[in-house]
């Protein structure tokens, strides 16, 4: 896919993993409509994108709220007239207790996107991309993460992978991106807990954070992993990883599947 001209709608685009993709598309010659759910952070990005001459607007929204993600892609549509690319960024690191908090901006909102956008991409046949970021811990769980936000992305893998097998002969890529340890506020992400939301239980320190603080601290530059979700969209790539690190565990889960596969593979089902 040739971005030059294009326009990408990216949420969780202030800051983060997100201001590094909509940087790089920007620079590869995409309007894009940033989408964030933090106002002082969002102005901040558009002007330092805008300082470039980059074609780039802004809308606030609550993407774990159907309604606020929805006026946002109204806005997008009105601002620019088409949407080529969807990157469905925004997420939250959440604790044990916070399942409807996590789902909802790590996998309900990707829903939401794609079931908003997925017909903007489609309506004008000059093709299109979906890219949803996951996790390495989308790919292989354990007992170091809270478990929604294990679920929440492992159900954005799932969605990725059975979306670009129907989409594809529509002409719509996706990817899934799965980053590592990336230098974010990922785990400072409690900051933008809705007031609907019980903020006792979910501000609490989680087991996780202490031996992952430093690792995310000095882990990659966002702007590194930009480079990479353009290279995946120009390439149609379904996998978008940030490095090999975590390969060796996801080895360990395949083999894991295929014992498991070996145990009753001699054995007579019963009828």
């Amino acid at each position: 896919m040739d971005l030059a001209g294009k326009t990408a709608f990216v949420t969780g685009a202030a800051s983060g993993i997100g201001l590094g993709i909509a940087t790089a598309l920007a620079q590869a010659g995409a309007k894009i409509m940033l989408c964030d759910i933090e106002d002082e952070p969002l102005a901040a990005a558009i002007a330092r994108l805008k300082s470039t001459n980059a074609d780039v607007d802004s809308v606030k929204a609550d993407v774990s709220l159907k309604n606020e993600l929805q006026a946002a892609a109204d806005a997008a549509l009105a601002r620019y007239g088409k949407i080529h690319v969807l990157v469905n960024n925004a997420g939250v690191a959440g604790t044990d207790q916070s399942w409807d908090w996590t789902l909802g901006v790590n996998l309900m909102a990707v829903i939401w996107g794609i079931d908003i956008f997925l017909p903007l991409l489609e309506q004008h046949q000059e093709g299109g991309h979906i890219v949803s970021t996951s996790s390495m811990a989308g790919l292989r769980s354990s007992g170091n993460v809270p478990m929604p936000y294990a679920v929440s992305k492992y159900g954005a893998v799932a969605l990725s992978e059975g979306l670009r097998v129907r989409l594809a002969p529509r002409g719509i890529g996706v990817s899934v991106l799965c980053p590592g340890f990336i230098s974010t506020k990922i785990l400072e992400s409690q900051r933008n807990v809705p007031d609907r939301f019980d903020r006792s239980t979910i501000t609490r320190e989680t087991k996780w954070e202490p031996q992952f603080r430093d690792r995310v601290r000095q882990g990659l530059d966002p702007f590194y992993v930009g480079e990479l979700v353009r290279e995946g969209i120009e390439g149609d790539w379904p996998y978008i990883f940030t490095d090999a690190e975590f390969e060796p565990i996801v080895e360990e889960r395949f083999a894991a599947i295929r014992e498991g596969f070996d145990r009753i593979r001699h054995r007579q089902p019963r009828r």
